[in-house]
């Protein structure tokens, strides 16, 4: 036993998906054991999937997932292996994680720090366990101990941490290590966030150096149900240094991480630990002993830690947007059976924005799985089964729609055309100014005054919006394809956007991303794009644009930073009035040092358009459609970011702001 091959599986898991979910597991399994793991760490709740929201409080479900994990264990067969599922156990539910040997269920683990912020939910649903506590489970013939435990297998001490237990300050491994624990698992479920990977090694890096272990980290992979993405990379790391680590943003259903464990040097290591102090008294049931024979394994020479050469490179967050949302996007299509996508293509930034992320999707599953393996994983769209490159691919996966009326520019139609073309999309081309005229004589004619410019702006404006949606509306329809709508997140924090106009759709991929940032990653993807995929050079003609809503008559010159504010400085500000819940003079001060080429009038005005208009349209944060969660700056109202509906608007707040410039 001094040498012992350990694992980290990363799946792909869909909420309730009772066969494939199982499928994934076995799957994991028989990978491990071809590459001659005995000690594999599977994520966290994998049996149903982490987002099954309150159907954890389902007893059906809860049944379903007992009977799975009895199915699981049996293909573990000269194997350990953890695997995660909801427990129902003395009329609580709990995270809970079942370490199988050998074919039997030998003793569950319940997580003991829950996850209830941002995104996290899990104190709706389950209880956490308390510490130092144990009990037994007897159930359909068996008698499982359940509760705050860590296992002798066969002489190797394995112990858990659950996710968010190793995010706490007062960490299990802490407690584990005193007890001579070989091994930690943390079977997780870690959503994606820009830069989040650097906290996850850290915690796994500084655990096993801090209580002398092998740390096993192995997470979900992809969209599993809809907002969160799962980027994936296992991690695996042995006395302070990290020996193993799985890639990222993958396309296939499962991954495998492995690293041989020198238990004998790892146990001298903290040993020799002056500082170590170990508790040597008897322990009682929290230690579960488990027969295991581990098989003699002759000693081979680490291969050196590799990363892929994006993660590496100078542009990694670009590189993390277009990775999440190409594998979000491809998950989504392929899980809600949609036929492709359609889009209002626009010619501005964020439709083209879109486009260029489906074309990436396209691109990057297909270098990873090769063209017949993306169709393959897109099985479900009969079309496919004719595509034999990735152009193809691109006209049966994204139908692209122009949509002008009088106040619509050859600038905008020449940079949609233009886009949808680079992109390889189905494009058609529609004239919607009748309909936008009929309804401004029918409703005119009915109200006896004629509507015009000066007196009627916004209402023109949306019914302009508004009349563009029934068309793609149907074309999503007649293809049965997934209607994305374009808005951003700096659109969601001031309402910049018509409800039923270009909020229309069943998903809202990039809400979740500034308008700022968009605009200086489609520069980055115009010359220099992810690795693995092309750059598009046509975005040119969308980048030498100032954004406009080319809602008004073209006489107006109309732009999205003179109706609002320059867009660097609005997001500014919603960070630090949204994120970091400033109030409107904490934010002046930084604006004046931010922004010191305007005023402080100028600042004024800026700064109360916004919490005006924040405060007026979270009835459209509540109507959007789901978004991915792309960071802790996120508005969507169901997922992270609350405020109600109805409000004092700031009124009190924004007198002391105009007091404090003289207005």
């Amino acid at each position: 036993m001094e040498l012992v091959k350990v694992g980290a599986g990363v799946l792909n898991q869909t909420p309730l998906a009772w066969a494939t979910n199982r499928k994934n597991i076995i799957g994991s399994i028989e990978d491990a054991r071809r590459e001659e793991v005995t000690l594999l760490c599977l994520p966290e709740l994998c049996v149903t999937g982490y987002g099954c929201e309150d159907a954890f409080l389902s007893k059906d479900v809860l049944d379903r997932a007992w009977k799975s994990l009895v199915e699981i264990a049996k293909s573990t067969r000269g194997m350990a292996v953890s695997v995660g599922l909801p427990l129902y156990f003395e009329k609580g539910i709990y995270n809970a994680n079942a370490l199988c040997v050998d074919g039997q269920i030998k003793g569950i683990v319940c997580k003991r720090y829950l996850a209830g912020d941002g995104i996290h939910y899990e104190p709706r649903w389950f209880k956490p366990w308390p510490a130092g506590m144990q009990s037994t489970i007897e159930r359909d013939g068996f008698s499982i101990p359940v509760g705050d435990l860590h296992f002798d297998v066969g002489g190797l001490r394995v112990g858990y941490e659950i996710c968010e237990d190793a995010w706490v300050a007062h960490r299990p491994g802490s407690e584990l290590a005193v007890h001579g624990v070989d091994v930690i698992f943390n079977p997780s479920a870690s959503h994606f966030a820009f830069g989040k990977i650097g906290v996850r090694e850290r915690l796994v890096v500084e655990g096993s150096r801090a209580f002398g272990v092998a740390y096993v980290y192995a997470n979900l992979l992809g969209n599993e149900a809809g907002r969160a993405i799962y980027d994936g990379g296992a991690l695996i790391a042995m006395g302070g240094t990290l020996v193993a680590a799985g890639p990222r943003f993958s396309f296939r259903d499962r991954l495998l991480t492995t690293a041989v464990f020198d238990v004998g040097r790892a146990r001298m290591g903290q040993a020799r630990t002056f500082s170590f102090r170990p508790d040597p008294k008897p322990l009682g049931p929290e230690r579960v002993r488990v027969e295991f024979i581990w098989p003699p394994r002759t000693p081979i020479a680490a291969a050196p830690l590799e990363r892929a050469a994006w993660e590496r490179g100078s542009h990694v967050k670009e590189e993390e947007f277009a990775r999440a949302e190409a594998l979000a996007l491809f998950d989504f299509l392929r899980k809600s059976h949609c036929q492709g996508f359609a889009l209002s293509l626009s010619g501005g930034a964020d439709s083209s924005c879109v486009a260029s992320l489906i074309r990436m999707m396209v691109e990057l599953s297909s270098k990873e799985l090769g063209v017949d393996g993306a169709r393959a994983r897109l099985g479900h769209i009969p079309a496919m089964a004719t595509a034999n490159n990735l152009s193809d691919m691109m006209r049966i996966l994204l139908v692209c729609a122009y949509q002008s009326t009088e106040n619509s520019g050859s600038v905008t139609h020449n940079a949609a055309r233009t886009i949808a073309n680079a992109v390889g999309a189905d494009w058609l081309d529609f004239n919607v100014d009748p309909l936008f005229k009929g309804y401004v004589n029918m409703v005119g004619q009915a109200m006896g005054r004629t509507l015009d410019w000066k007196t009627d702006d916004i209402a023109l404006q949306n019914i302009q919006a508004r009349v563009r949606a029934p068309g793609i509306w149907m074309v999503a329809n007649l293809r049965n394809a997934l209607l994305l709508a374009t808005s951003n997140r700096s659109e969601a924090a001031v309402g910049y956007a018509t409800m039923d106009g270009d909020t229309c759709g069943g998903l809202s991929p990039i809400a979740g991303i500034d308008k700022a940032y968009l605009r200086r990653w489609l520069r980055w993807m115009e010359t220099i794009g992810p690795e693995g995929a092309s750059p598009i050079a046509a975005l040119s003609v969308v980048n030498q644009q100032q954004p406009t809503a080319e809602l008004r008559p073209q006489a107006a010159s109309q732009t999205d930073e003179e109706d609002l504010m320059p867009y660097d400085l609005l997001d500014f500000v919603e960070r630090a009035a949204i994120r970091d819940k400033r109030s409107p003079l904490e934010i002046m001060g930084l604006l004046r040092v931010d922004f010191p080429q305007y005023g402080d009038g100028q600042l004024a005005i800026w700064l109360e358009r916004f919490f005006r208009l924040w405060c007026r349209n979270q009835w459209k944060r509540e109507r959007y459609a789901p978004s991915f969660h792309l960071d802790d700056e996120n508005l969507d109202p169901k997922t992270w970011c609350r405020f109600p509906i109805l409000s004092g608007g700031y009124e009190e707040e924004l007198a002391d702001l105009r007091a404090s410039v003289g207005r």
